[in-house]
């Protein structure tokens, strides 16, 4: 019998049993975790409300054996909130369904539980951090997430030098297979031509560079939108559930 403790933010829950729920935590030093919170479905319970999805939360655990992530889901026994953004998130349809794709991306990115991924914590708490505060366009957030997402797992697309030659910028032409801008020698079938104010934003997204994104228009933050969920289906294999309800 172990005790650990951690901190993390909560992904999602499921029902268990009348009263229980399993929690699903992005957690700094155990990365992707699974426990059991017991009695937090009851009405009076208060340890229920800090482990909802997108609170921030320092937790101990309770797990049999040596290892956090074993043969049987460890015990959530304690948990302190260390800042709540579903409280802003959730009273607003862009926020929230911007937040949850961002849930589901971090999810993904961590499909081996146990294996620490500091990285992608860092920037789930950061985008939750960032959304919450009403400080950008919630699709620009969302779409700056899922891009530094692709990045730290070793997918960055290139949205300046040709991706296959390394021909300096700016090139004409994208594709996902390629790994973004190609230039002409490099085009390959499939490959789209998006305009020149829709790279630049995504490029800014990538490096952080606000400003310029903050100035695009509406229609080339569409587009880049799309570019941006056609390149992280290519690389997930399959599409988040969730980003269908996010708003354009």
């Amino acid at each position: 019998m172990s005790l650990f403790r951690d901190d993390g933010v909560v992904l999602r829950t499921q029902k268990l049993g009348e009263a229980d729920r399993i929690i699903t935590l992005l957690t700094r030093g155990h990365g992707r975790v699974r426990a059991v919170a017991r009695g937090v479905r009851r009405t009076k319970s208060k340890f229920g409300a800090r482990l909802e999805p997108f609170s921030h939360v320092d937790v101990q655990f309770f797990a049999r054996g040596s290892e956090l992530v074993g043969r049987s889901l460890p015990l959530c026994t304690q948990s302190e909130t260390i800042a709540a953004y579903g409280g802003s998130i959730v009273t607003d349809y862009a926020r929230y369904t911007a937040g949850t794709a961002m849930l589901e991306t971090a999810e993904r990115f961590t499909d081996h539980e146990g294996e620490p991924a500091v990285q992608q914590y860092l920037l789930l708490v950061g985008g939750l951090r960032v959304l919450a505060a009403g400080e950008h366009a919630p699709g620009l957030v969302l779409d700056a997430f899922l891009l530094r997402s692709l990045a730290v797992n070793g997918y960055a697309p290139s949205f300046d030098a040709c991706a296959r030659c390394g021909m300096p910028g700016p090139n004409r032409f994208f594709s996902v297979a390629a790994g973004g801008v190609i230039c002409g020698e490099c085009r390959v079938p499939g490959s789209v031509v998006p305009s020149s104010e829709a790279i630049g934003l995504l490029g800014a997204l990538l490096t952080g560079d606000w400003a310029t994104a903050d100035a695009c228009e509406a229609r080339h933050v569409r587009e880049g939108s799309g570019l941006v969920a056609a390149y992280l289906h290519w690389h997930l294999e399959r599409g988040l559930r969730s980003l269908r309800y996010v708003e354009k």
